[in-house]
């Protein structure tokens, strides 16, 4: 049985591995010329994420490319006085089993333990899908297959041929993102150092194994901005514009947006469709149902994503009518309740008054202060809240030895 992946960031070769451990014969075509190493930036993996990452074999290698991020110092814009935050309190309280790694690390592992048994193509992307398979891609290259899977991230070409623009689907959530590549002029090592204002917040970490250092930027906005999301020039103009007058480190970084080697910049926004999939095409990670880049946890999302949707598969012995709706209900509902998680992230991340400023920097002084014992008890209270992943159960998937039929 013949399966098409589009996109080769995370999703996509997490479930290209357990579709070959499940026998299918997988293709994995990705539109950059090569494996993207274009600066990226921190995700986090937490528990159920970490425990498919042992299963996958590679968590080792994960463990060893963690930024090592350890200390945060935020400043309040008009106070002297900083925050001081030791991470692995905040982090252990989110999740008994964790990992801090950059996007463009992760991303290399998985294709690492991927590149010997599944075919990746490079440089080319789907340019149309038949209802029975059929792809023609930009290339003008052609080809047949049994399933076609997007996993090609939150502006996904593969949704937008088969479920249509993306603008039937996507909510802004109120808040901006961006991260540029800078020069380590701090020497960060182990550190994040920033600063935060009502509506807006900037910071600067540097992570192990990294020559340089990362300039984060999140900001809200009563309404959506005006702007394309292939003009950098223009996204360059947001950020100064929102971030003029503040002080410490941000003017620094700020001067560096014309010399970055890496830039992006993004809406914090959710997809919300009815169904992920359609005929033999369906979605995963970002493609299907982001729940807010930075804030509801994506990452960790889209690696159980992808190992669900693989397990259904094998489980429904490759007959997708039975598999991509188990999947579905299998995923519900952890991605209805990362979808609240990140509303709420969304909101208190970057306070919108000078009190909510106030109460979190007193927060996160009180988090440095309990015992790490009492921390977890009190968050695991509600598994609905801050320890939503770590609720997570996964099946255990029974490989399935040789190819299925095409149904």
């Amino acid at each position: 049985m013949r399966i098409l992946i589009s996109g080769a960031s995370v999703a996509g070769p997490v479930l290209a591995y357990w579709l070959h451990a499940y026998g299918y014969d997988v293709t994995v075509v990705e539109r950059a010329p090569a494996l993207r190493k274009t600066g990226g930036h921190a995700v986090d993996l937490f528990r159920p994420a970490m425990d498919i990452v042992e299963r996958m074999g590679v968590l080792a290698p994960v463990q060893a490319a963690k930024t090592g991020t350890e200390h945060l110092t935020m400043y309040r814009e008009g106070h002297e006085r900083p925050v001081e935050v030791e991470v692995r309190r905040l982090l252990s309280a989110v999740s008994d089993r964790h990992v801090e790694i950059m996007r463009d690390d992760l991303s290399e592992i998985f294709y690492d333990a991927t590149r010997h048994d599944v075919d990746y193509v490079f440089g080319d992307s789907i340019a149309s899908i038949s209802g029975d398979g059929d792809v023609t891609f930009d290339s003008g290259r052609t080809g047949s297959f049994d399933l076609v899977v997007g996993a090609d991230g939150l502006h996904s070409n593969v949704r937008r041929l088969v479920f249509g623009p993306e603008s039937r689907f996507t909510t802004w959530i109120g808040a901006y993102l961006a991260v540029a590549s800078v020069p380590n002029h701090l020497g960060l090592d182990g550190r994040m150092e920033g600063v935060a204002g009502v509506g807006r917040m900037a910071g600067m970490y540097g992570a192990a194994r990294m020559p340089d250092a990362r300039a984060v930027f999140l900001f809200r906005t009563p309404e959506p901005l005006d702007y394309h999301h292939r003009d950098v020039a223009g996204q360059k103009e947001l950020l100064r514009e929102h971030f003029a007058g503040m002080g410490r480190l941000v003017p620094r970084l700020l001067a560096e947006l014309d010399r970055t080697p890496a830039f992006y910049f993004d809406s914090i926004t959710q997809l919300r469709l009815d169904t992920w999939s359609h005929g033999r095409v369906t979605l995963v990670g970002d493609a299907g149902y982001c729940p807010g880049p930075a804030v509801g946890g994506s990452t960790s999302l889209a690696v159980v994503g992808a190992y669900v949707l693989a397990g259904e598969l094998a489980a429904y012995g490759g007959d997708h009518t039975r598999a991509f709706p188990a999947y579905e209900a299998e995923l519900g509902e952890y991605v209805r309740r990362s979808r609240a998680f990140a509303v709420r992230a969304a909101r208190s991340i970057v306070p919108g008054s000078a009190f909510d400023l106030w109460a979190l920097a007193q927060g996160v002084r009180l988090v440095n202060h309990l015992p790490v014992a009492l921390t977890r008890a009190v968050t695991k209270a509600g598994s609905k809240g801050v320890r939503l992943h770590d609720s997570i159960t996964l099946k255990d998937y029974a490989a399935r030895q040789g190819t299925t039929s095409r149904p």
